[in-house]
């Protein structure tokens, strides 16, 4: 494999990428075995033809100009793309090797994620997954323009771009610590939850443009104390029995699970789910692969979703039996 990006990989492009990482010619030419006026010769071509320098010669080195800044990242978009080549020629071997790229929400490192990439590992160790971290914008954009092979995001929509391959309801809760008021009750309304401090996620999260669109006057009687982007900070709050917050069982199953947090769901008929959905591009050919990973997410996430879920119904039942007093 690291012969073939030699071969199609523009050694011009590589040569730059080089020197701009360590800093000189000799240095490059030591790293990629060529001799330092073979890559001068290169360098100083590409400037003849473009009519630019690409280098600041420097007395301790060199550095990269405007114009070098902008060949270097056409050699890292080159170097992504045909890795990504290279991935899909092999899975049309049949081989189960190869890279993927997984665009997530930052809720969900903490969450079901490491699991799944623990599960892929044992499942495909040929298989590279790298995992991008991204807003729900970001992640759809990402996906349309092929720069990710999948994509797990709240609230997804159906497009003529997107295949979702699996998606489920995310109701909204409130969720409290286990010793505070709200958790004795089987179910909690706005009213309830606004009558507490609120710990509420700042716009960059889904979370917050829904309620803001669906129940702004809550963030506005509720006027929060404190307002984040910071799903841990919002949680560490919670558990402390300081706050409470309105967002789904996803979001605190790492919680849940350790009985940590309770999730109560919201009576309320207005309070409409999230979702969460699994998708690849619908236009793109994507590698044998990428679709197995992708129904196999689609179903890591159910299955962890029913965990979280049954931890909270077992909690629910052990608050809901009645006390033993000791006789006598």
């Amino acid at each position: 494999m690291s012969n073939l990006n030699s071969l199609l990989h523009p050694k011009a492009l590589r040569y730059l990428a080089a020197v701009a990482q360590l800093g000189s010619v000799q240095a490059a030419a030591r790293e990629v075995s060529i001799s330092a006026s073979a890559i001068d010769r290169h360098i100083l071509l590409l400037e003849e033809d473009l009519g630019l320098p690409l280098f600041e010669r420097l007395p301790r080195g060199m550095r990269l100009t405007a114009a070098g800044e902008l060949l270097l990242a056409l050699s890292q978009r080159w170097k992504a793309d045909l890795n990504r080549t290279l991935s899909d020629i092999k899975h049309l071997q049949g081989v189960s090797h190869g890279q993927l790229r997984l665009a997530a929400m930052d809720s969900h490192t903490n969450g079901f994620l490491p699991e799944f990439v623990q599960l892929v590992a044992q499942e495909h160790p040929g298989v590279v997954l790298e995992v991008d971290v991204l807003s729900p914008d970001d992640a759809v954009q990402r996906l349309r323009e092929g720069d990710v092979d999948l994509a797990v995001v709240f609230n997804l929509k159906s497009s003529r771009e997107l295949h979702i391959v699996a998606s489920a309801d995310l109701p909204l809760g409130c969720v409290v610590a286990p010793d505070h008021p709200l958790a004795a009750q089987a179910q909690v309304g706005f009213k309830d939850v606004a009558a507490w401090p609120l710990a509420a996620q700042s716009r960059a999260l889904a979370i917050r443009r829904y309620l803001e669109k669906r129940h702004n006057w809550l963030l506005q009687e509720a006027r929060p104390p404190l307002v984040t982007n910071s799903l841990q900070l919002v949680k560490r709050l919670v558990r402390s029995g300081s706050h409470v917050a309105l967002t789904s069982e996803l979001d605190a199953g790492p919680e849940i699970l350790e009985g940590q947090l309770r999730f109560i769901p919201l009576q309320d008929r207005s309070a409409q789910p999230q979702t969460v959905g699994v998708a690849i591009s619908a236009t793109r050919a994507l590698p044998r692969m990428a679709r197995v990973v992708a129904e196999r997410l689609g179903g890591h996430l159910a299955d962890y979703l029913a965990r979280v879920r049954g931890a909270g119904a077992e909690t629910n039942r052990k608050k809901a039996r009645p006390r033993r007093h000791p006789p006598g």
